[in-house]
């Protein structure tokens, strides 16, 4: 073995980094300058060199003498070294690969060769006949390569190349695997030819796994798309599983890209316990969609005070519960057309959801009026509440009941109060996506009800009531706000008159302290008739009912923090429903080949004029013909759909 005091002469050949490198001068400082190649040469690229100086253990002797040159070395392994899969060969058709596998079989032929170690230079002199410097590169990487012989590795560790021969079976099983590996190479390249005819069979789904985790954004690598040629992207992989007939155009790959859980919250909620709670006298009323599966606010009133009751998951959820940090996580039930996935467990909604049992357990917000309709005083109880369902419809035919009349008026005049103090009323029509068991889509407006805007008043007041709860007893709370918007002076009248409001308005903020909501007109707000629902709910209630037993409250800090990692949840889901919606909204366009509708314009403003199309809740851009006034309306039909990219080309028909 060489040391470091060995002389090693200029033009020695070694291993370095498992590639031939020459020795180009004497050592200094314990270092010897190395050459070795970097990059092969190409086709428009010679092949490039590094030089170096390395210690003496980083490198092993090849040679013990001086070869003619570094690229007579690389020359001579690429003429005659034989590849890999030739060393798997009997037949293999390479003089050095024979020469290799006749030693082997020389060497097991006798006892006391068989199981020896042996010199990487006396193998190669056994094999050649002779050591050749120049020979020494091609030689090491066919016995390297070789299923004859296996390097000792602890050996190359201390600086020596060291054979022996492999057993029988040690050869059989790489062989084996070789055989395996060809014919899965040989798979793979069959099935690249039809994925680039997109003829695929049912078994090649095993080879678009990979494809379906980049849509789905499990990962941002694609083996299969990179084999290809295609370029590796979500919405690439979409096409491709589309064209290829992997997907159908009903698969919704969005929620899933944006991280959530398409199934609802496993873990159960214990059932609520047994605690003094004050019994509501009369009855209030749970009124919302008739497609409304989990009711979680009711209200009345008693003559003398607005009553919202609102369903108490928290009396069983604690903070930082498994059950809290998995509500955290979600940030709120994910609504798509599919079906909701639900925060909190689908089997709560029979103890928690109000109305669905003779008396409903809730935390309840007494509210007292003054003659403005302001906020005059918000108290916060544990009650029993006995609640009817309605729906909307239902309660508009009541709306000038004993039971609801007084409700209606309540919230006329927060509305009015809103208004004067600023709010901004955008009314911009929805729709509303259903799915058939047969994934046909269905697209129907949203009603707008006097009693869903008599409840959407409501739960506002609850909101107000409870910041200022909150705020009057220095309770670490989610406060919502929202700064003041520029109105423009010139405001259009009509849906282009809402959008351009829209367009003026700033994000919402989430914090612990309180500010003016200039959106709502409300000085102060926040939400809490969600909790089953909507996470920064949920830690409200969580936060009262520590309040109301007197026991320790979330502390600012953490208050901060969960609220930043709830409403990043609730974010994602909000994108991902976006994205759902829009999915389903081409789906059904490609269901209905023919479909057309009206277009408002909205705006002219920029490049092209844009335009809304209230029977699919839709906004685009697009050419016109001729001069179309704001709010004009004109017919289109879909052209081009691009369900990958979510975009949709639209032109007019008259």
């Amino acid at each position: 073995m060489a040391t470091n005091n060995t002389i090693i002469d200029t033009n020695t050949i070694v291993l370095y980094k498992s590639t031939a490198a020459v020795i180009t001068g004497k050592s200094e400082n314990g270092k010897f300058p190395i050459r070795y190649q970097a990059a092969p040469a190409t086709a428009t690229k010679p092949a490039a060199y590094t030089q170096q100086s390395v210690r003496f253990k980083d490198f092993v002797l090849l040679s013990s003498g001086m070869a003619s040159s570094l690229e007579h070395v690389l020359d001579w392994a690429a003429r005659h070294a034989p590849s890999e899969d030739a060393m798997y060969e009997k037949e293999s058709g390479n003089a050095l690969a024979d020469q290799v596998r006749e030693c082997y079989e020389l060497l097991i032929s006798d006892e006391e060769t068989a199981n020896a170690s042996h010199t990487f230079e006396d193998l190669v002199s056994l094999f050649r006949g002779e050591f050749n410097d120049d020979e020494c590169w091609g030689n090491y990487l066919a016995l390297k390569n070789t299923v004859y012989f296996k390097q000792d590795l602890k050996a190359l560790m201390d600086g020596k190349l060291v054979f022996c021969p492999r057993p029988q079976a040690e050869i059989d099983e790489l062989v084996r695997k070789a055989d395996a590996k060809g014919q899965e190479a040989e798979k793979r390249e069959a099935f690249l030819k039809r994925l680039k005819e997109r003829t695929l069979l049912p078994e090649d789904s095993l080879y678009m796994t990979d494809v379906e985790n980049l849509a789905y954004g499990k990962t941002d690598k694609s083996r299969t798309m990179h084999d290809a040629h295609l370029k590796e992207t979500p919405e690439n992989a979409h096409k491709l599983l589309l064209e290829t007939g992997m997907w159908d155009i009903t698969r919704n790959p969005y929620p899933i890209r944006w991280g959530l859980s398409m199934k609802s919250a496993t873990e159960g909620l214990a059932s609520p316990p047994d605690e003094e709670r004050l019994a509501v006298a009369g009855t209030s009323y749970a009124i919302d969609n008739e497609y409304s599966t989990d009711p979680d606010d009711a209200v009345a009133w008693d003559g003398s005070f607005l009553w919202i009751h609102i369903a108490d998951p928290a009396s069983t959820v604690a903070p930082d519960s498994s059950i809290d940090k998995a509500a955290r996580a979600r940030g709120a039930t994910l609504y798509l057309p599919e079906g909701a996935a639900r925060m909190l467990a689908e089997d709560c909604l029979e103890d928690y959801a109000l109305g669905l049992k003779e008396q409903s357990r809730a935390l309840s917000f007494r509210i007292k009026l003054d003659a403005d309709g302001n906020i005059a005083d918000c108290s916060v109880f544990k009650t029993l509440v006995n609640v009817k369902r309605l729906s909307y419809k239902q309660a508009d035919t009541m709306k000038d009941s004993p039971e609801l009349k007084k409700l209606f008026e309540i919230a006329a005049k927060n509305v009015e109060r809103r208004v004067r103090a600023g709010a901004v009323m955008i009314d911009i029509p929805q729709v509303h996506i259903t799915l058939d068991e047969n994934k046909q889509v269905s697209i129907t407006p949203d009603e707008r009800t006097e009693s869903s805007e008599m409840i959407r008043e409501m739960m506002l007041l609850a909101g107000e009531g409870a910041a200022h709860f909150a705020f009057r007893n220095r309770i670490p709370f989610p406060f919502i706000s929202q700064d003041a918007p520029t109105l423009p002076s010139d405001l259009p009248e009509g849906l282009a008159g809402q959008f351009r409001l829209r367009r003026c308005m700033h994000r919402r903020s989430v914090g612990i302290s309180p500010a003016m909501h200039c959106g709502l007109g409300l000085g102060m707000y926040t939400q809490v008739t969600s909790p089953l629902r909507r996470y920064s709910d949920l830690l409200a209630h969580e936060q009262l009912r520590a309040f109301l037993d007197g026991r320790d409250l979330i502390n600012k800090d953490d208050m901060l923090m969960r609220i930043s990692e709830g409403d990043a949840g609730f974010q994602a889901a909000h994108k991902a429903e976006r994205k759902a919606d829009m999915h389903w909204t081409l789906v059904y366009l490609l269901q209905h080949p023919d479909w057309t509708g009206d277009a408002v314009v909205v705006d002219k403003g920029g490049k092209q004029p844009q335009l809304f199309i209230p029977a699919l809740g839709l906004e685009t851009f697009m050419g016109l013909n001729g001069d179309v006034p704001l709010n004009g309306t004109v017919r289109v039909k879909a052209g081009k759909i691009n369900l990958s990219e979510l975009t949709v080309e639209f032109t007019q028909t008259e």
